[in-house]
C-alpha cells in the first residue's frame, strides 16, 4: 500500500500537519509505522478515515451523548472495527431521531400554550412559589431572567410578582429547553411573539440571526439535527466503503 508523510496527508485532505498528528494522538485515526528516517508513513486508510472523521465531525450535536457516539464510532475505525462502528452509527441516527421528535413536539406544545385561554382569576405568585409550579428551581428561573427572557415586574415592597402571562411564558422557555433549544432561539421567538411577527414558531426557532456574533449549532437546532442524520447515514456508507476496501488490510500496529 502506497505511504505519504504527515504534510503529503494535509495537503490531500486540506488540513494543517497539526491537525493530523492530533486525529493520532486522540485515537481518531491508527498510529502509522515511521521509516527509518523517524518520520511517519500514513496509508490511504488514514486519508479515507481523516475524509470520514471530518464529515463525522462537521456537525457537532452534543445532547444525548451524540458526539461521544460519533467519536466512539470513529476510534472504532481507526482499529478497524467495523462492525462495532456501524451499531454505533445505528445508535446515533435512533437518538438523532428522538432528538428531533422531542424539539418537533417541544414546538407543538408551546403552540397549545399560546392558544390557552386565560384564567378567569388572575394569579399572582413569588418567585418560588412560581418555579414550584413549574417544577425547576429558583436558580434556573434567575437564569432565565439575568438571560433576557422574563422581565418580572416588582410590588411596592420590591419583590417580584410572577402573574398569568408571566407563567405562560416561563411555560414556553421550560418547554423549549427541555427539548434543548438554546437561550438565543427561545429569546428570539419570545422577541418575536412580542412583536407579534412569530407566524411559523419552527422556522423562527431554526433561523438564527446572522448579525450575533457567535451562532451555536442549537441555535438551529432542528435543522443541525437533520444535519447530522444525513451525515451520519453518509458514514455508514462510507464504514460500508471502507470494510471492502481494507478488510483483509492489518494494521502493523495491532
Amino acid at each position: 500500500m502506497k505511504t505519504y508523510k504527515t504534510a503529503e496527508v494535509a495537503k490531500i485532505v486540506s488540513l494543517h500537519p497539526n491537525t493530523i498528528r492530533r486525529y493520532e494522538e486522540w485515537g481518531l485515526i491508527p498510529v502509522p509505522e515511521r521509516g527509518e528516517n523517524g518520520y511517519r508513513r500514513f496509508t490511504d486508510y488514514h486519508i479515507d478515515l481523516i475524509k470520514t472523521a471530518r464529515v463525522a465531525f462537521q456537525i457537532e450535536v452534543l445532547q444525548s451523548g451524540l458526539r461521544r457516539k460519533m467519536i466512539d464510532t470513529i476510534k472504532a475505525l481507526a482499529t478497524y472495527s467495523f462492525e462495532d462502528a456501524q451499531s454505533m452509527v445505528d445508535e446515533y441516527l435512533m437518538l438523532a431521531d428522538k432528538e428531533v421528535t422531542q424539539a418537533t413536539e417541544a414546538i407543538a406544545i408551546v403552540e397549545r400554550i399560546l392558544a390557552g385561554e386565560k384564567e378567569e382569576q388572575q394569579v399572582q405568585l413569588t418567585r418560588k412559589e412560581a418555579a414550584e409550579y413549574l417544577g425547576i428551581t429558583s436558580d434556573t428561573l434567575r437564569n432565565w431572567e439575568l438571560n433576557g427572557l422574563l422581565s418580572v415586574k416588582r410590588m411596592k415592597n420590591r419583590y417580584r410578582i410572577y402573574t398569568e402571562d408571566d407563567l405562560k411564558r416561563l411555560k414556553i422557555i421550560r418547554t423549549l429547553r427541555s427539548a434543548k433549544y438554546s437561550l438565543e432561539s427561545i429569546l428570539r421567538l419570545l422577541n418575536a411573539l412580542d412583536n407579534r411577527y412569530a407566524s411559523d414558531i419552527e422556522i423562527v426557532l431554526d433561523t438564527p440571526d446572522t448579525s450575533t456574533d457567535i451562532i451555536s449549532v442549537c441555535d438551529s437546532l432542528l435543522s443541525s439535527l437533520k444535519q447530522a442524520k444525513k451525515n451520519a447515514r453518509k458514514i455508514k456508507k462510507d464504514i460500508a466503503i471502507l470494510e471492502e476496501k481494507y478488510t483483509d488490510y492489518v494494521s502493523p500496529s495491532n
